[in-house]
């Protein structure tokens, strides 16, 4: 495959082939999500945005697995060093009780667990962070989080999130969803988590504000935590834990007031902030960081996704002292997936694809805002985190399926919003491709 000249070429969706192969997966798959009968080949050609089914159709990726395939499809970057590592077994070992190294010292040889949280600690180095634990997933990154706050916190029983907010599917970071009910509906929850409003108009300010944060110019969470008329004792909190920018509950881009706010009373009542940086971190919103487009400073990090582990970054200070507080025999050991990580931060560093990232989404923004299409009542976004709204739920998913017969991957979030994510190292020709079958499926649709 030529990924200067490639483009979607569709013929029947889901072709023969890809019906057996679903039909063969849910005889034993658990219902999921499932959005698409959409059967990836992995031994066909496939690079970048571009991949093909088990029945031969091309199509353009714009979701990058919800993330967790920041570089796309077969990207050199991360190829040619894989290709000069002697696969052994085990590749997954018992990683907080064993080691794993190659045959030089540290620095010297491709990394593994420990390179990878050296490039973490570096990258959070601006927010005084020097210790990594690692995980197997998001989830697991945020009940880390979860429980070294609570430990941190001496005593303290309450946590804060938002309304809107994602974190995961384990019991603990349920507790802390406030997006689709069907996600905690008859699930056991942890006591004592508070919920506020999160700001979902970019532009307002406490005057302006209209989404509910901001009352008669003044947050609601600023009042829920004053010491003589609020309902919260701020020395009892543990935690507050936000997203960035909310994925699952519909890519809404908070306002910089909104972010000052929280960053100034959580350093008033010197609250641990917790940044759920799965998926808007490495990258995807222009920064490496979602956190770093505004005031906050986080005392703890979540990242997982694109990073190919789970992994729960903070200070030495947070993190507790005693041995087995936290502890996951398989957290840190999975060694193709750490130095798949480590090769991310490396080619994403190399490559200046933030830089990347701002340009290109700076021109979907543009090319789709120029088409002026029916339907759509927003378009939105930082760095290659891109999202439309319309006007309604029903018309969303129509763009959708038109998209898909055309060859192009999205998905949905929140009620009525379509989210589009690029590779970070898409290009201007792909970026200009997808924007003509999105814009064709839209016309389609309505």
């Amino acid at each position: 495959m030529d990924r200067d000249t490639a483009r979607p070429e569709v013929t029947e969706f889901p072709g023969p082939r890809a019906r057996r192969w679903v039909d063969h997966h849910h005889d034993s798959a658990a219902p999921s999500t499932y959005v698409y009968d959409f059967v990836w080949d992995r031994t066909a050609p496939a690079e970048g945005p571009f991949c093909t089914d088990v029945d031969g159709n091309v199509l353009l990726d714009f979701t990058s697995h919800v993330a967790a395939a920041p570089l796309g499809y077969n990207n050199p970057l991360i190829m040619e060093p894989l290709a000069e590592f002697d696969l052994v077994d085990p590749l997954k070992i018992a990683g907080q009780d064993f080691y794993v190294a190659g045959d030089g010292l540290p620095g010297e040889t491709l990394p593994g667990p420990a390179g990878l949280m050296d490039r973490l600690t570096d990258l959070t180095a601006h927010y005084d962070m020097d210790m990594v634990f690692l995980s197997n997933s998001g989830a697991e990154a945020i009940e880390n989080a979860i429980k070294i706050a609570y430990d941190d916190a001496d005593g303290g029983k309450y946590a804060i999130t938002f309304d809107g907010a994602f974190h995961g599917r384990t019991l603990g970071a349920l507790s802390l969803n406030r997006s689709k009910e069907v996600y905690r509906r008859r699930f056991p929850e942890i006591s004592s988590v508070h919920d506020a409003p999160f700001c979902a108009d970019r532009t307002c300010d406490p005057s302006t504000c209209s989404c509910g944060f901001f009352v008669d110019g003044v947050s609601r969470l600023r009042r829920k935590l004053d010491p003589e008329r609020g309902h919260i004792n701020s020395e009892e909190v543990a935690y507050l834990i936000l997203e960035p920018i909310q994925g699952e509950g519909g890519y809404r881009f908070p306002s910089d007031a909104f972010m000052d706010e929280i960053a100034t009373l959580t350093d008033e009542h010197d609250i641990t902030l917790i940044a759920d940086e799965i998926q808007t971190g490495l990258g995807r919103t222009g920064e490496m960081w979602g956190a770093d487009n505004y005031a906050i400073e986080p005392d703890v990090i979540t990242s997982a996704k694109g990073l190919r582990v789970g992994a729960t970054i903070s200070r030495s200070d947070v993190f507790p002292e005693e041995k087995s507080r936290i502890s996951s025999t398989w957290g840190a050991g999975d060694i193709i997936a750490s130095l798949q990580g480590a090769l991310t931060i490396d080619a994403i560093e190399e490559a200046d694809l933030l830089e990347n990232a701002v340009v290109r989404g700076r021109q979907f923004k543009e090319t789709i805002g120029d088409a002026d299409l029916d339907g759509v009542t927003d378009i939105r976004g930082k760095g290659l985190m891109l999202a439309l709204q319309f006007e309604t739920k029903a018309l969303r998913d129509d763009v959708m399926a038109a998209a898909f017969d055309r060859g192009l991957l999205t998905l949905s979030c929140g009620y009525d919003v379509l989210r589009i994510l690029p590779p970070l190292d898409v290009t201007e020709r792909e970026i200009e491709l997808g924007c003509e079958l999105l814009t064709a499926a839209i016309e389609d649709a309505n």
